[in-house]
């Protein structure tokens, strides 16, 4: 298994001033880095994110959300196709820093709501939007792993089952899936359970806790994780997901109100010294 830190829980685009804190992750002994993809105006600061991690020995991986102007699912074929075209541009980004793998809800927009359930007409429109998305993943050499949220975030895809059948139907090599202990474990049952119903499409897994603080310290049901991850012998990328209140705009979309939390390199060394403690 690969450990990996997303720098969500410092900031939304990471720039030279972040050296430091790369730097720190890798002495603490962090395989991988996740950067957040949210400005694509430019990839050069990318390009120069690519060779600072690879000084380092930092492999990476990349996250992004979709918003209402670029919703997979819309009705509208232009916002379908500014969704890919958008797509497109956030993974020529993270080809410039070497990223392996894209997260996130690629699959609708975040925060936005029909007052309904997801429709079969809205499947078949996001079937076919990662379908194109997944041929610019391949020729960009990365895969994207497509996240489930829960209900309170999202609507169209919020459980393991039917992420798997989103992505079963799309069938590119280049679009599977990843899984969330935080959402889990509002919408799952069963982690365990869960894990075993998607591992086959699983390339990238989220380590968070129910409130989003330290990993292990929280109310999610940990041990019936790790059994799902031994026991359907997941070996990718085991991602911690912190928020905290550095970014007002991110605490406020992910609800955070409080801190939950004394220092966030502390946090990192003791989520890792938790993911290796169970890892094996």
């Amino acid at each position: 298994m690969k450990t990996g830190m997303n720098l969500l829980l410092w900031t939304d685009h990471v720039t030279e001033a972040h050296d430091g804190l790369l730097e720190q992750l890798k002495s603490i002994g962090f395989d991988a880095v996740e950067i957040p993809i949210f400005d694509t105006s430019s990839t050069k600061p990318y390009e120069r994110l690519g060779q600072r991690l690879q000084s380092l020995g930092l492999r990476a991986t990349g996250v992004t959300v979709m918003g209402p102007e670029t919703n997979p699912i819309s009705p509208d074929r232009a916002i379908r196709d500014a969704a890919v075209a958008h797509l497109d541009r956030v993974l020529e980004c993270g080809q410039a820093f070497g990223c392996e793998i894209l997260c996130g809800p690629t699959h609708s927009a975040i925060g936005i709501f029909s007052g309904n359930g997801p429709t079969e007409d809205e499947f078949k429109a996001g079937v076919e939007t990662l379908q194109r998305a997944g041929d610019k993943a391949a020729a960009r050499n990365i895969r994207i792993a497509t996240e489930y949220l829960n209900r309170f975030e999202i609507y169209f895809l919020t459980t393991a089952a039917q992420t798997v059948r989103f992505v079963e139907a799309v069938n590119h090599p280049n679009v599977k899936m990843m899984y969330d202990s935080f959402h889990a474990n509002i919408e799952e049952k069963d982690q365990a359970r869960a894990l075993a119903s998607c591992a086959r499409h699983v390339i990238h897994v989220h380590v968070s806790e129910n409130d989003r603080g330290v990993p292990g310290s929280g109310g999610v049901n940990w041990s019936s994780f790790w059994s799902g991850i031994h026991a359907n012998k997941y070996d990718g990328f085991l991602t911690i997901e912190a928020f905290g209140r550095a970014l007002p705009a991110l605490a406020a979309a992910t609800r955070v109100w409080r801190d939950l939390f004394d220092d966030p390199i502390a946090l990192c060394r003791d989520g890792l010294a938790f993911i290796k403690q169970h890892a094996g």
